[in-house]
């Protein structure tokens, strides 16, 4: 299986790959306001990188539950000094963390190699054009109604199988509009428009959304889920169940883990990784963390 973002390209199986987070907004849940200044996101980059990220994911919107929308020209001031500097600076592909079409095509033309499209619920079909143009990496999650509404009520009957009928339709869409399959990857969507109960089911079941043979990518890190079974209140106090998840998700088939805290997230998979192949090694069931 391949992962092509523009120059790079990803062969799996191979070890998992960690996306580092940097939030250039006021709200975000976690580190809302921390990085807003370019010089402290750039740094911040940088550190996640030096800390081994494998991609860095940048973003201009807040996504959290019951967020605001922001304007294109305003998410474009906030991100593109950053990712700008960024793509100058490091060997790792950048991806931008959008739902705007303008947005996305002015992050590839400044040197974004994937786009993380947490609207790829829209029936416009302009982000993956823009993408298949650009021969860009794709993220395709999947959430019900937008940020601001995807917290009221939702309800399915079985969350599991809805994500998959809803990834079977996307795909169609998305290939028939030039996407290539190399290009794809998929998320699940963990905290968006699902309660805990829906995110648990979704992460019991990460088996089922490995069929289309494109890479999963999961972003648990320091979600209001993990608060709501722990009692943590604080987001930056969530890293152990955030380890958890991240963890398990990569046993249960995930590629790539998007998440706040790259070094620690690191360490716990070469961890996790390094009994596997023991286990392998014993003749026990090692897992997806198997030597390579």
């Amino acid at each position: 299986m391949i992962l092509r973002a523009r120059t790079f390209e990803f062969a799996f199986p191979r070890n998992p790959l960690v996306m580092g987070i940097v939030n250039v907004t006021p709200d975000s849940f976690s580190d809302g306001g921390r990085f807003l200044e370019p010089s402290a996101a750039v740094e911040h980059a940088l550190r996640l990188v030096d800390e081994g990220a494998d991609l860095v994911d940048i973003g201009g919107e807040s996504s959290r539950p019951g967020a605001e929308p922001v304007g294109a020209a305003e998410e474009l001031r906030r991100v593109l000094p950053v990712l700008e500097q960024v793509v100058a600076r490091v060997r790792v592909p950048v991806s931008i963390d959008t739902l705007k079409p303008a947005v996305a095509r002015a992050a590839l033309a400044a040197g974004a190699s994937v786009i993380n499209d947490v609207g790829a619920n829209r029936e416009d079909p302009a982000m993956w054009e823009i993408a298949a143009e650009a021969g860009a990496g794709y993220v395709l999650m999947h959430m019900r109604g937008t940020p601001r509404t995807m917290q009221e009520a939702p309800a399915y009957g079985d969350v599991a199988a809805e994500v998959a009928a809803y990834f079977d339709e996307r795909l169609r869409r998305i290939r028939a509009s030039g996407l290539a399959p190399e290009q794809i990857v998929l998320d699940v969507g963990i905290g968006f428009g699902k309660t805990a109960e829906h995110n648990l089911q979704l992460l019991a079941q990460l088996g089922r959304f490995t069929k289309w043979q494109r890479p999963l990518l999961l972003g648990v890190s320091r979600k209001s889920f993990i608060g709501s079974l722990t009692g943590e209140t604080n987001p930056a106090c969530r890293l152990p169940g955030s380890l958890a998840c991240a963890c398990w998700a990569v046993w249960a088939g995930v590629q790539i883990v998007r998440v706040h805290d790259v070094a620690a997230t690191r360490q716990a998979l070469r961890l996790a990784e390094a009994i596997a192949a023991t286990a392998d090694r014993l003749g026990v069931r090692g897992g997806p963390f198997r030597s390579r």
